[in-house]
């Protein structure tokens, strides 16, 4: 069951937040909104899914974790192009949220991280696009 307190949202300055090794491009007002005609897609399992860009500011491999704070569920799950596996530079991979809700999202590269908090709405059944599982050539994290 969600609880009543509010989701305490990361707003990213100018879009970016980061910090001496990774950074993230987000909404400025911390929501993922899925609607109809909007970005993103739905999965094969009926999860939520968006591209989301980062950056490695020093050369590693990304691994992106996500928990739901507000309520039950699978945890969140990231599809990353195997080509970005010890990289360092500007990338995008799939974010994909189980449940619209409050998340907080991990990146880890190396010894370090970075943890923000994005809400998760669903709107009208969510986007029109479609995926069905990880692209090919993507690894799935965690896992």
């Amino acid at each position: 069951m969600p609880s009543s307190t509010a989701c305490a949202v990361t707003h990213p300055k100018g879009g970016i937040f980061g910090n001496d090794s990774l950074a993230a491009v987000l909404p400025e007002n911390g929501k993922f909104i899925f609607k109809p005609g909007g970005p993103g897609f739905v999965d094969a399992d009926g999860a939520l899914g968006i591209k989301v860009g980062w950056d490695l500011r020093k050369k590693g491999t990304l691994l992106v974790t996500g928990r739901r704070l507000d309520g039950v569920a699978r945890p969140a799950r990231a599809y990353i192009p195997r080509a970005y596996d010890n990289y360092a530079g500007g990338m995008s991979l799939f974010l994909v949220f189980p449940t619209p809700g409050c998340w907080e999202v991990t990146g880890s590269l190396a010894d370090e991280s970075l943890t923000f908090i994005v809400q998760v709405q669903k709107v009208d059944g969510g986007p029109s696009g479609h995926m069905r599982g990880p692209p090919s050539g993507s690894r799935v994290t965690p896992g």
